[in-house]
Parts: structure tokens; C-alpha cells; sequence
């Protein structure tokens, strides 16, 4: 489908240029339309960036759960500044002038753990001193530590991140196949306004030409006598309303061809010229398979769990910063100095150091408690909230289903008048003609002719808008009887 497109555009520009600034006219289906809409209008665009922003966002919750390994460190840490030194003779500190320069370098591999909320990590360090006023340089080395940062009884920030991060993904991924969907109603309504302003043009020249060929008609039978003035008039008042009409419907077509081209991307090159569709699929959707599709695919279900998810974790951190809090430093590893730099690492020592910090609320004035009140109203706020979302969802998902199935019969009942009413008019003007009937018999059967025709395109408009609306909502593909699906990894190259 891709190289359809392509090859289109390519041929569509080719011609347009060898036709050095002459305008080409491409035909276009509603199905051409909407494929090109699909890659380069601004608001299928959009949809794309949207959902690439999501991916890379997942993508980075995903490496909090993943190692990660870092090198730091100073190259180099010069000083000349007085340091304080304790003096054991006298039993007092000193300040003596120094004049050092020391480079460190650490390699540190860190694993966040989800279900906890902490951090381990395996750190290996080497530092050089040189002490340029006692001329002495040393290696001070640490081949290997382990570290453990925990906290205790504080909010896991982490592991409510698991819970709402692959939700908010998914609602990406469908998101994206709804907003395609609005993408192809936006297309629908461009194209069948388009489409109704070229009818209406198309229209207003015939009745245009059929009103300069009874005037001129009326005129002769005027002459004749077999005529009043009146209705010599009224076939005059005729013609300059058919002229009127002609002008302002060619000036209506060029602004709809105008905002059609620019979503589609084409330069003013172009004449596009509409085919109308002439079918529809053979279609009745049943409400209880539309429910359970859409329960199960619309963004809108993954948005509500969401917000319940988000006021849950709101209520889990004020519980957590009201009480008390403490957190747990512990690193066990080898340790070792040397003047020269292998001997450093031949015999290390171990070294330990275990620290706990607290936090304990005394005198607050209700602050905390105040916050853990809010948060549960919150949430209990949301569930109402959500209960009541998804109730609206399903009660106009319902009148959704009833609208889109009855509007098959009004593209039938439409199309019928419209056959009708065309007919009809010929009858009514060759009548008029031999001048069976009067003026005001020929104005209602033209009027009637150009209303049904109208009134066709705008009920396949309708039926069109309806049934890209349903796949929206269920991501779901009545005519091939398929889930909506789209190559993801395409969206993020």
C-alpha cells in the first residue's frame, strides 16, 4: 500500500512538472484519500509523533529495571589550601600548608530493585595522592564493594511505576489506532465537502444554462403572446439567481479544494476531482459484539484505570510520608594503600559500614493526616468518576450502534429520491416546454432535484463519519471482520 502511495505521488509530481505550471487533475476515491491522509496529514503526523514520545517515555521506565554501569570520576583535584591536622604530641589540631594532587576514577554497576524500592550496587575504586610538599605518592585502592541502599516503610515509587507504566504504553499503542481513526473522519468530511462544493458548481452550471435556455424561450413565447409578463419575469428573476449561484458556488468550490489539497499535502498544482462512492458495505453491527470490542480495545477503559490506579498511589505516599520513615545504607568490600600501584591489590583489607537514618513526625499540626484525607477522597472521587465515565461511554456507544445501523437505509432512501427527483425535473421541463404547466411547477421540481441530490451526499457523508467512528471506538474492522493493528516499530525508525 506504502509503494501505491508512493509511486502516486511521485507520478502526480513528475507530470506536474513537465507540464511547466500547468494544472494536473487527479482523480481521487474516498479509499485513495484516505491512504494518503494516513502518511502525510498533518494530524495523522501528529498522531505519529504523540505515540513515539510514549514509546520512549516506556522505554525509560524500562531502564530503571535494567543495570546500568557508570564511570566517574576527578582528573585531576589539585590543592594548595591549609588542611586541618591533629596534632597527637600536643593534643590539638594544627593547620598545615598543603600541596597535593589526587585523580580518582570509580567503575559502579547499580541495580534498581523493583519490589523493594531500593538500589544494590558493585563498586570498583582506585585513587592516586601525590603529596608534593613530603614528596610521597600513594595508591589507594577498593577491587570490589557491594552497596545497599534502602529505604524503609517509605513510598515505592518503583513498583507503582510497574503497575501504571505498561497501562500507559498500551493506551499509547490504542491511542494511536484511534487517532488514525479521527484521521479518516477528518478525511471523510474534507472529501465529501469537497465533493459536495464540485456537485454544487457542477449543479449550478446546468441550472445555469437551463435558466439562460428558458429565458430565452420565454422571451419568443412572450412575443408570441402565449406568455404573461409575470412569468416572463419570473424566468428573467430566474436566470440572474442560476448566474448569482453559478459565481458564488465556483468561489465555494475553490476554498474546499483549497483546505483539501493542503491536508493531503498536494501544491496548488493540482485540480483534485472526486469519485464518489457509489456503494457501501453490506453492514449491520450488533451492540453486544460493539460493547465487548470496545471494553476491550477503547483507550478510554485503559484511561479510567488509570486515573484509580494514580489516586491509589497518591493515597499509598501520603499514608507513607505521615508515619515513619527510615532508610537503610550498608556496603561491605576490600580496601588497600600502597606507594606503588600493583601492591595495592595484592593484599586488601575489609571494610564495613552499616548506617540507618530516620524521620519521625512529632508536631505537624495535621498536616500529614490532612494530605492522607485528601488522598483518599481522591481516589474515591476517580472511582465515582470512572463508574460514571464509563456508563456515558456505553449509553452513547449505544445510540452510536443505532445511528450508524439505520443509516444504510437513509443512503438507500436518498439515493432512490435522488433518482426520483432527477427524473422528475426532465418530465417537468419537457412539459414546460409545450407548455403544459407553469414557472412555479418547473422552480419546485429544480429545487427538489438539487435538494435530494444534496441531501444523497450528505447521508453518504453521515454513513461514512458513522462507521469510521465505530471503528474508533472498538479499534475494530467490521468490513474484513479484524482487529485494527499497525506496525509499531515502523512509527519509532
Amino acid at each position: 500500500m506504502m509503494k501505491k502511495i508512493l509511486l502516486f505521488l511521485i507520478f502526480a509530481f513528475l507530470v506536474s512538472a513537465t507540464k511547466s505550471g500547468a494544472q494536473e487533475i487527479v482523480k481521487l476515491t474516498l479509499d485513495e484519500a484516505i491512504e494518503l491522509a494516513e502518511v502525510q496529514s498533518p494530524n495523522a503526523l501528529m498522531a505519529k509523533h504523540t505515540f513515539r514520545a510514549s514509546y520512549w517515555q516506556y522505554r525509560t521506565f524500562q531502564a530503571k529495571y535494567r543495570p546500568s554501569l557508570s564511570l566517574t570520576g576527578t582528573a585531576p583535584d589539585y590543592s594548595t589550601a591549609y588542611d586541618k591536622v591533629w596534632n597527637s604530641q600536643f593534643e590539638r589540631w594544627d593547620y598545615k600548608a598543603s600541596n597535593t594532587i589526587s585523580n580518582n576514577a570509580a567503575l559502579s554497576l547499580t541495580q534498581n530493585i523493583g519490589l523493594t524500592g531500593g538500589s544494590i550496587s558493585l563498586v570498583s575504586d582506585l585513587t592516586m595522592f601525590n603529596d608534593f610538599e613530603n614528596d610521597t605518592r600513594r595508591f589507594i585502592t577498593s577491587p570490589v564493594s557491594i552497596g545497599l541502599n534502602q529505604p524503609l516503610f517509605k513510598y515505592n515509587d518503583l513498583k507503582w511505576q510497574k503497575k501504571t507504566e505498561p497501562l500507559k504504553y498500551e493506551m499509547a499503542r490504542r491511542t494511536f489506532l484511534y487517532n488514525m481513526e479521527s484521521v479518516h473522519q477528518q478525511t471523510v468530511s474534507n472529501f465529501f465537502s469537497l465533493a459536495q462544493a464540485q456537485i454544487n458548481y457542477q449543479m449550478a452550471l446546468i441550472n445555469y444554462a437551463n435558466a439562460d435556455t428558458l429565458w430565452r424561450i420565454s422571451q419568443g413565447r412572450y412575443e408570441l403572446g402565449t406568455i404573461a409578463e409575470d412569468e416572463l419575469l419570473q424566468m428573467q428573476l430566474t436566470w440572474l439567481n442560476a448566474e448569482t449561484a453559478r459565481k458564488q458556488e465556483e468561489m465555494n468550490l475553490r476554498n474546499s479544494e483549497i483546505r483539501m489539497r493542503s491536508f493531503l499535502g498536494f501544491s496548488d498544482k493540482v485540480r483534485l476531482e472526486l469519485v464518489i462512492p457509489d456503494e457501501i458495505p453490506e453492514i449491520q453491527v450488533n451492540i453486544d459484539e460493539v460493547f465487548a470490542l470496545a471494553m476491550k480495545n477503547n483507550p478510554e477503559i485503559i484511561s479510567q484505570e488509570l486515573k484509580i490506579l494514580n489516586a491509589q498511589s497518591n493515597v499509598a505516599q501520603a499514608k507513607a510520608d505521615r508515619g515513619f520513615n527510615a532508610s537503610l545504607t550498608a556496603s561491605f568490600g576490600l580496601r588497600d594503600q600502597d606507594t606503588d600501584f600493583l601492591p595495592a591489590y595484592r593484599d586488601p583489607n575489609q571494610q564495613q559500614r552499616v548506617r540507618i537514618g530516620f524521620t519521625i513526625p512529632i508536631l505537624d499540626w495535621g498536616l500529614g493526616r490532612g494530605k492522607y484525607k485528601m488522598a483518599q477522597s481522591g481516589l474515591e472521587l476517580a472511582e465515582v468518576q470512572s463508574r460514571q465515565a464509563i456508563l456515558d461511554f456505553q449509553q452513547n456507544l449505544s445510540l452510536d450502534v443505532e445511528k450508524f445501523n439505520l443509516q444504510a437505509t437513509q443512503v438507500k432512501i436518498a439515493a432512490k429520491s435522488d433518482t426520483v427527483a432527477q427524473k422528475m425535473f426532465e418530465v417537468t421541463k419537457q412539459r414546460f416546454l409545450i407548455g403544459k404547466i407553469a414557472v412555479i411547477e418547473l422552480n419546485n421540481a429544480d429545487n427538489k432535484k438539487d435538494q435530494n441530490r444534496r441531501q444523497y451526499i450528505s447521508s453518504l457523508q453521515s454513513y461514512w463519519n458513522l462507521y469510521y467512528n465505530l471503528r474508533g471506538l472498538t479499534l475494530y474492522d467490521f468490513v474484513n471482520r479484524k482487529p485494527l493493528e499497525t506496525d509499531y516499530d515502523k512509527l519509532v525508525d
